[in-house]
């Protein structure tokens, strides 16, 4: 079958990762999440107290971006790639409430997008890529063969999130949640550096009220009538 390149974009705690990485291990295509590597630079801030007393010194993180070196390395126990900033596994450090706090703040910095986006084209040039974001359909690639735009309602999407922390043992409450959710709608809608939005083309998916298998056994058998043509 032939190659096709796949860009899922939406909203914060859609699922589009869950989903990209179905679709990529039963395709055989190779996945990128975007939203790690914007999560990377974000923990490199922190780490490097960029971010200090509720502010984010985004001039003194673009002077350092050539010091951020990023690679996805797949982990065949798990199945997919994790994230690594500098040589160091931070899959799980980026998941963090603290790190999402801030992704949205980071991801608006036009010299971040720019390096970030000429990765991921590198990533993508030989097709067979699955890739979800905020801007994959939109900007880094958009002439992908088959856009999804996924969405659900903020509050089924912050108890999502909300469960996948309690789970990893973090101490977190569901009003923090939501508006931790609903801000980073707001700032990745309205930021003058590539917004969220539907890409020309892409289809709408919302599961707000769909369980894992049937979003993915959906969406599969749309992309296998794109590959097949």
């Amino acid at each position: 079958m032939k190659q096709i390149t796949i860009a899922i974009d939406g909203f914060s705690s859609t699922g589009k990762s869950t989903l990209a990485k179905q679709l990529a291990k039963a395709l055989g295509y190779v996945y990128v999440d975007t939203g790690a590597m914007y999560r990377a630079v974000t923990l490199f801030a922190m780490q490097n107290e960029l971010v200090k007393d509720g502010t984010l010194d985004g001039a003194a993180l673009v002077d350092r971006l050539d010091e951020i070196t990023l690679k996805f390395v797949f982990n065949p126990e798990l199945g997919y790639a994790e994230m690594y900033l500098n040589g160091e596994n931070v899959e799980k450090a980026i998941r963090t409430l603290s790190v999402s706090k801030w992704v949205s703040h980071v991801a608006e910095i036009a010299e971040v997008r720019k390096k970030l986006v000429q990765l991921q084209q590198e990533m993508g040039k030989v097709k067979g890529i699955v890739m979800d974001g905020r801007d994959i359909g939109t900007v880094v690639f958009p002439e992908a063969e088959l856009k999804i735009f996924m969405t659900a309602s903020p509050e089924k999407r912050a108890y999502r999130r909300y469960k996948e922390l309690l789970d990893r043992g973090e101490k977190v409450s569901y009003a923090d949640i939501l508006e931790n959710v609903e801000k980073r709608d707001h700032i990745d809608s309205h930021r003058e550096e590539s917004p969220l939005r539907k890409a020309a083309g892409s289809i709408t998916f919302d599961n707000s009220d769909m369980g894992l298998k049937e979003q993915f056994e959906r969406i599969h058998n749309y992309a296998l009538r794109v590959i097949q043509g």
